[in-house]
């Protein structure tokens, strides 16, 4: 009875996740009180701890972060790694990050229709891979530069899976009851037409890479485009003109240098890009294109109207910052339902089924970032960085960030390094000047490198975590395989830049 209750307990635990990935959760939350208990190493604790995470985020695709993640959470405040008030602040510190994924992203949801026929409307005309690969990665910079990286990438998942579920529905002939059709299932996929949905997977996974490196590209640049450049501008006294224009020597040859690897990677094909749109997939898309303009009636018309002109107010508000991006977000909810007859409780929840699993993993990722914090992990690097030349410590500190970026959230270690440099320039250790110095190092450092992994990058980390990502199998492994040209490029013309012109 004991064994094959035990043996219930086990199976039930992580669900169907693999053996192997359950023993190696188990294991985890084994060793972690062996090393702080035990052998009292709570910092070697808290370093093991980061890596445990970042595995339970490359498993991803095996198993949502949000269980595992949260268990070893939840024993580092056991262990007092860290405290829970000191998860509360560092939740509160990022309060707005929080609010932007529970509203803006719920209220992008309610501008699909408009999206999908914008950008049905770009797939159909433009037929060049190559001229569809560049828009992508400069729009989504242009839009990351005065929008949130996180709501542009919520609108390229939004497209994608519109794309995506319009063929899989063709692919499985499942043309009737698409409501209840899986898409995540494919044996009832043609055999004709699998060979075109996986080649329709690679062609999804490329646009939607070239947009999300994008975000970077264009989030470095303005003091709205990443979370982490407002707390550096409001510490260096900057305002939107005085940012840009202070980080334009480094952000400019970085984007244009980010835009041509865009164009070798697509003449190339390396790194898993260059796929091409296969023609039976095309002519599905031109067709559902054409199926949907013939039904529209004229209140479709005045839904898509009224998003247009929604999209508008949505631009002016989050251009001028008349408020943070999430309430931005709740009124392009509330005006998006009320003016297109959305009120019914059940309709209005889907828009948050997206957002809210990634906002719970979130608030686990602050954990982890409050346990970096009292154990003071970082602040090593930050003293060995200070303890060279004055002429080399700009290009040290973006190496440093850069490296940091990668395994921890680039919001986090911006903070941190900013932090320290506002208080040496209040003490008089360094000059405004250098100090200026340092500031456009840090910006440029937690948010060029980031894009290596999905767990410096919150935008990454989205994608990463969204209903779309299995569907065209993009796993952590391809998301940082497909990065890798683009964060050498980045590192390589960003730290160029700083070395000539900082």
């Amino acid at each position: 009875m004991g064994k094959t209750l035990g043996n219930a307990v086990f199976n039930n635990f992580l669900g169907n996740a693999p053996t192997w990935y359950k023993q190696a959760i188990i294991f985890f939350l084994i060793l972690n009180p062996i090393l702080v208990l035990v052998l009292d190493q709570p910092v070697i604790a808290g370093w093991v701890l980061i890596g445990e995470f970042i595995f339970t985020l490359a498993m991803a695709l095996k198993c949502y972060p949000l269980q595992p993640g949260g268990l070893l959470a939840i024993q580092a405040v056991a262990l007092n790694l860290t405290t829970p008030h000191a998860v509360f602040e560092e939740t509160l510190n990022n309060f707005n990050v929080i609010l932007l994924l529970m509203f803006m992203v719920a209220g992008i949801y309610f501008m699909k229709d408009l999206l999908m026929f914008l950008f049905t409307k770009i797939i159909v005309k433009v037929r060049s891979k190559m001229a569809l690969s560049i828009m992508f990665t400069a729009l989504a910079a242009v839009l990351s530069a005065f929008l949130d990286a996180l709501t542009v990438t919520a609108v390229l998942i939004s497209v994608g899976v519109g794309f995506y579920q319009v063929y899989h529905r063709v692919a499985s002939n499942a043309h009737q009851h698409h409501d209840k059709h899986d898409h995540s299932d494919d044996t009832l996929v043609h055999d004709l037409n699998r060979e075109n949905l996986e080649q329709f997977r690679a062609f999804l996974r490329s646009l939607l890479m070239h947009g999300a490196v994008g975000t970077a590209l264009g989030g470095v640049c303005t003091l709205v485009g990443e979370p982490q450049n407002l707390l550096i501008a409001q510490k260096a006294g900057w305002d939107f003109i005085t940012f840009f224009v202070t980080m334009a020597p480094v952000t400019m040859p970085v984007l244009a240098a980010g835009l041509l690897t865009t164009v070798v990677l697509e003449y190339t094909g390396w790194f898993d890009y260059g796929a091409k749109i296969p023609e039976p997939v095309y002519n599905v898309l031109k067709e559902h294109e054409e199926q949907k303009n013939e039904k529209r009636n004229q209140s479709d018309k005045a839904k898509l109207i009224v998003q247009g002109v929604i999209a508008l107010i949505l631009c002016v508000a989050l251009a001028l910052h008349l408020a943070e991006v999430g309430l931005i977000g709740l009124m392009i909810i509330v005006l998006l339902t009320a003016f297109n007859g959305i009120i019914e409780e059940h309709q209005i929840g889907h828009a948050f089924e997206e957002a809210l699993p990634f906002t719970a993993l979130l608030v686990v990722f602050f954990a982890v970032v409050a346990v970096i914090h009292e154990q003071h992990l970082f602040t090593p690097v930050i003293h060995w960085v200070m303890s060279f030349e004055q002429s080399v410590q700009p290009i040290m500190f973006f190496v440093a960030n850069g490296v940091l970026s990668m395994i921890s959230d680039n919001v986090f270690v911006a903070t941190v390094y900013i932090s320290e440099v506002a208080e040496m320039l209040a003490d008089g250790t360094i000059t405004r000047e250098h100090f200026d110095q340092l500031t456009i190092a840090i910006n440029t450092g937690t948010n060029l490198p980031s894009v290596a992994t999905p767990n410096g990058q919150a935008a990454f980390l989205f994608l990463l975590t969204s209903a779309l990502a299995p569907l065209i199998r993009l796993s952590y492994g391809k998301m940082v395989w497909m990065a890798l040209p683009y964060t050498l490029v980045l590192i390589t013309v960003g730290s160029a830049m700083i070395y000539l012109f900082v």
